[in-house]
């Protein structure tokens, strides 16, 4: 049986490659001889291409995968290095302050803010463990920011100066004009209890009058940006956007009296 299909394979073969040969040799049947050939050399190169491209696709697929790995760890070490360029330049700034600064001081870090919208108030990682006790002010090196309100061993609470519950004694740097800066929630305090003749203009500087005890005189609260009449009409009050941006400290100044 097994001889028998050998000698068919043979047969076939053999009239095949006679078959070939005839068309290849009458120059009329070249054509039809040729496109005959053609049509399984062409499939084969089809499947050889659809076959290259399929392993293509996976390896530039794979590399893909590997290339955005690769970017994402450099922006994430491109990122750490840039806060630590910017917390270092921030303490560089606390510390030239520090050293140049009439005050004793300590350098506290953030590590909380206030979770409701009726206050506003910071959490620093210092506390009675360090030398800081109630009512301390707290500045940065471009000015005033609250008081510590209260005191664990390892922790305190800070009060802003846009708390409501809190107000400065102020005076205009520029005109010697005295009124109360009160907290107001929001990016602006307000200075209050202004007469109504008041020299008080648009970026005049307002600084601590050290009329309130716990603040020494002349601290940097920050500039007028409006001025405006209260309702009664007897009085005038001015609106001043704070020297640091309340809404982003993440180191400050502990003053010890």
């Amino acid at each position: 049986m097994f001889k028998l299909a050998e000698k068919n394979l043979t047969i076939f073969i053999v009239v095949a490659v006679l078959v070939l040969l005839v068309f290849s040799i009458i120059p009329a049947l070249k054509p039809f001889t040729l496109n005959l050939l053609k049509l399984p050399l062409n499939f084969a190169t089809a499947i050889g291409r659809e076959i290259k491209g399929i392993v293509l696709y996976h390896q530039n697929y794979t590399e893909n995968e590997r290339l955005t790995k690769d970017v994402e760890l450099l922006k994430n070490r491109l990122n750490s290095v840039q806060e630590c360029k910017l917390e270092n330049k921030r303490l560089k700034e606390l510390l030239s302050f520090k050293q140049k600064s009439a005050y004793r001081v300590i350098p506290v870090q953030v590590i909380g803010h206030s979770a409701d919208n009726w206050s506003s108030t910071l959490i620093l990682d210092k506390g009675s463990n360090s030398g800081i006790k109630r009512g301390f002010a707290v500045i940065s090196y471009l000015g005033l920011l609250g008081r510590v309100v209260e005191v664990s061993q390892s922790t305190s609470k800070v009060a802003l100066i846009n708390d409501p519950a809190l107000s400065v004694s102020a005076i205009n740097q520029r005109s010697r004009q005295e009124g109360l800066v009160c907290g107001t929630l929001g990016n602006t305090l307000v200075m209050r209890y202004l007469p109504k003749d008041a020299d008080i203009q648009v970026s005049d500087t307002i600084v601590t009058s050290g009329l309130t005890d716990i603040y020494p005189k002349g601290l940097m609260i920050g500039a007028v940006v409006e001025v405006g009449e209260e309702f009664s009409g007897l009085s005038r009050y001015a609106n001043i956007k704070p020297a640091t941006d309340l809404s982003a400290i993440e180191e400050v100044l502990v003053i010890i009296p």
